[in-house]
Parts: structure tokens; C-alpha cells; sequence
């Protein structure tokens, strides 16, 4: 867990990368602004690392990410607790909608449209994924008013918005295509190629550490170290890292809805958030090295 804040902070950012089922842990990281640019002040690999963290219990990489439904109320009450104030902007990604949320959205059509070219397009929502859960958690955060920016643009806070890291990683990383650093589809990545795992580790570990990087000019304090490619003998054991990484990437497009730097892509009742234009790095501090081959 981060220091105490300073009390002259301002401003704070949840990311959530919210799995569309209970069963699946979601990454959670809290962000706040600082005299020069913004701060980690906690990152966890599901709710439950997330709300101990706040109770003053650091998550332990040995132990598993268990998954949950998400507790608003809780989670709201962990940042005050973490940094001593309420949050101005909550960004997740997971379809969010002010109606319930039943197939595909204009939002997710437009996204297709501008990004499909670049790999980007996304899934088809259904009333079962993520169904009751995004649901619950848009009603439930409107309920604590945190509200979900939709189109035309309102930019009255607390805020709820939708991201979708894919898409941000684009501007974040100025990419033309797709990151390949998703952990379940390494395989398709490289099919042609069908490297062994020790190499499909490396090259996740190498685009783990770019986004690393990235996020370590707009963030800082960011407290996860990643794992030289030796130390890694499971696939599935980077999937806590990824769902981290994602939670720091929707904090980060947090960051640039509140400084106004998004568009909305979608209608009245559902937009996704993205970047407007590639970010200028503030060069917050130095960055990690990348990982030994």
C-alpha cells in the first residue's frame, strides 16, 4: 500500500477491469493526483485484494486472485479509506449501459467501425455476459452518485465510464494494431509460428513490460515489478499481472476524462471512452528496465 497522502492531493481515479463473471478475478487499481502528475496509491489482482489492501493487508503473489461480484459500496469506501477522499472518476471495462443490457450496442458498433481495422473491434454484450453484473454495477454506483457518462458529453463528477484498454493501448503505446499481451490468446497470436510457451512468456513479457513503461510516464509509484521471462514457468501465472495492467490502463483512461482528453463512441445510453489523441508523457520518473531475454 502507498504512503499516506499528502492532503494536498486532489482528484482520484478507480480502474476496474471488470470480468464479465463472477467466478473470474478483476483487476483494481486507485490512482490520485499528486503536486506533479498522478500516483499509485494501491493495485490488486481482484475485489478482494483490493478492499484488504484497504484494511492495511498487502497481497501476497503466492496466493491465488479469487473472483467475486463487485461490492460498490465497498469499493467506494476502500478508496476513501486508501486516499482519504472520495474518487472523481470510476472507469471500467465492461459494457455499461442506462438501459439493461440485452446484444450489441451502438457503442460497440462504432468501435468496430473505427477500430475493427486495427483488431480492435469487441464482443457482443448479451443479457448473460455480462448480463445481471454490469447491471447491478452501473445501478448500484448511480445509486452512490457516481453516475455513467453517455453521449452527448456531461462531464459533472463523480463519473462511471466505459473503457476498453485495446483501444487505449493504441494511443497509449502509438500502435497501429492490436498489443498481442493477452495471456489466453497467446496461442493465436503467433499460430503460424507455434512457439513453445517459454518463448509465447517472453514475447507477453516483453509487451507487459512496453505497457509498463507507458503507464509508468503517466503514473507513478506503481507498485508491480514484473517477472523476468526465467522466473515464469505457467502461462496462467501472468493472468494476474494482465488483469493488474488492464486495471492501471482503464485508471489511466480515468486520468484523461477528467482532464478532457476522450470522446465518447456510442449514443445517449451507452458510450465506450477513448483517447482523443496519442499522450504526451510527462516523464514522471525514470522507467523500468525491460526484461532479460
Amino acid at each position: 500500500m502507498a504512503d499516506p497522502p499528502d492532503p494536498i492531493n486532489k482528484q482520484c481515479v478507480l480502474g476496474i477491469d471488470a470480468a464479465w463473471t463472477a467466478h473470474n478475478p478483476s483487476g483494481v487499481a486507485l490512482v490520485q493526483r499528486v503536486a506533479k502528475g498522478w500516483q499509485c496509491l494501491a493495485l490488486a489482482p481482484s475485489y478482494e485484494a483490493f478492499l484488504a489492501l484497504a484494511a492495511g493487508i498487502p497481497w501476497e503473489q503466492s496466493q491465488k486472485a479469487q473472483g467475486s461480484e463487485p461490492d460498490p459500496e465497498a469499493l467506494l469506501a476502500a478508496c476513501r479509506q486508501l486516499a482519504g477522499q472520495a474518487v472523481d472518476c470510476v472507469s471500467v471495462d465492461m459494457p455499461l449501459a442506462t438501459t439493461p443490457i440485452t446484444s450489441r450496442r451502438a457503442a460497440d458498433t462504432a468501435i468496430a467501425s473505427r477500430f475493427g481495422p486495427k483488431g480492435c473491434a469487441v464482443h457482443s454484450p448479451s443479457a448473460l455476459r455480462p448480463g445481471a453484473i454490469a447491471d447491478q454495477l452501473r445501478e448500484r454506483f448511480g445509486e452512490l452518485g457516481v453516475l455513467l457518462h453517455t453521449t452527448p458529453p456531461h462531464r459533472q463528477e463523480p463519473a462511471l465510464i466505459e473503457c476498453y484498454p485495446h483501444v487505449a493501448l493504441l494511443a497509449l503505446l502509438n500502435r497501429d494494431y492490436r498489443v498481442p499481451y493477452k495471456v489466453s490468446r497467446s496461442a493465436q497470436y503467433w499460430k503460424a509460428e507455434r512457439p513453445p510457451i517459454a518463448e509465447r512468456i517472453k514475447r507477453l513479457l516483453a509487451e507487459f513490460t512496453a505497457i509498463h513503461q507507458a503507464l509508468s510516464q503517466h503514473i507513478s509509484a506503481i507498485p508491480l515489478t514484473l517477472p523476468q521471462p526465467h522466473e515464469v514457468t505457467t502461462l496462467s501465472s501472468l493472468k494476474p499481472v494482465e488483469d493488474m495492467l488492464d486495471a492501471l490502463i482503464c485508471a489511466w483512461i480515468g486520468i484523461e476524462h477528467l482532464e478532457g482528453r476522450t470522446v465518447g463512441l456510442g449514443d445517449a445510453t451507452a458510450a465506450i471512452w477513448v483517447p482523443i489523441n496519442p499522450p504526451a508523457a510527462p516523464h514522471l520518473h525514470p522507467v523500468p528496465s525491460a526484461p532479460s531475454p
